[in-house]
């Protein structure tokens, strides 16, 4: 039988993890969560690793915890340790949606930084028509990301978004014609990405996201500000940016 867990393929600082089974929309099961989640920890151990890039294969980016396949286990519980590991990733992140988000995939997207969609996007979260309460950490990424009335609508009133709605509510960033448009833009923005200034960019991040969940730690906060300002790095932007000429990034 052919492995049909997420893929992780690393090229220089840019990961990549490929949702692999489309006849079934993308769903993830019990042992797609462990994979996931391993192919996370091998990115953040791996310092060279600066952007990943999530797709799905097939018309549908994700469509959550096959909840029926595994009886008696928390899927809330599952989803909610690899959503908070995906937002607390030292890389930036990009999911590319190709078409259908649902579930709790929803909240996957959201623990991202960043966004893409194509037209025949749509989300719907079916959580009060199953009895399954949504966990915390989704709650908040819902109201933090689109507003708590937006959440309500998506989780309390199970309304169907289309991607217009999508990117109306900020759940997309970007939202692209058709799937090849997608993956273009999605590349250039992960290279765009691996060009920049690493202590900035990734610590940046994780204050920001600190930021919004009103959990700054201001001394790690000018403990990196302090670390970027002495940088090779910083001397290096200056230089090419007065000789008009890309940076070359050391990440020191």
């Amino acid at each position: 039988m052919p492995d049909k867990t997420p893929l992780l393929s690393v090229e220089g600082p840019l990961a990549r993890i490929e949702l692999r089974r489309p006849q079934q929309a993308n769903r993830l099961e019990l042992q797609d969560l462990d994979v996931f989640a391993s192919h996370l920890a091998q990115i953040e151990a791996d310092p060279a690793v600066r952007v990943l890039l999530i797709t799905g294969r097939g018309k549908h980016f994700c469509s959550g915890f096959n909840i029926g396949s595994v009886p008696g286990v928390d899927a809330g519980a599952l989803f909610e340790r690899l959503a908070d590991q995906l937002e607390a990733s030292r890389a930036i992140t990009i999911a590319a949606i190709n078409g259908g988000v649902y579930g709790g995939a929803t909240d996957l997207a959201l623990a991202c930084d960043f966004r893409l969609g194509v037209h025949s996007c749509e989300m719907f979260v079916p959580a009060s028509r199953l009895g399954l309460h949504f966990y915390r950490g989704g709650l908040e990424r819902y109201v933090s990301r689109l507003g708590l009335n937006m959440a309500k609508r998506v989780l309390l009133a199970c309304e169907t978004l289309d991607a217009e709605q999508m990117l109306a509510c900020q759940f997309l960033d970007r939202l692209l014609p058709d799937v090849p448009a997608l993956h273009e833009a999605a590349d250039t923005l992960a290279q765009q990405l691996c060009g920049l200034a690493p202590l900035a960019l990734l610590g940046m991040k994780q204050h920001l996201n600190a930021i919004g969940r009103g959990q700054l730690d201001v001394a790690a906060l000018q403990a990196d500000i302090d670390k970027a300002n002495a940088s090779a790095d910083l001397a290096e932007g200056v230089q090419a940016w007065q000789a008009k000429r890309l940076p070359r990034f050391s990440g020191k």
